[in-house]
């Protein structure tokens, strides 16, 4: 059974230390899911697309 790990976010703009985050959890669990959101709250600086 594969472990997954979700990470969830606007990612609104990708830092270094969300990049980081990925690369550990990488390391630890077999899949790790980036899942995109978007947030009405938030002026976007970059568009889901």
């Amino acid at each position: 059974m594969k472990i997954r790990a979700v990470y969830p976010g606007t990612f609104d703009p990708v830092t270094n230390g969300h990049l980081d985050l990925i690369e550990r959890s990488a390391k630890i669990f077999d899949e790790v899911i980036v899942a995109i959101l978007r947030n009405t709250d938030k002026i976007p600086l970059f568009t889901v697309q």
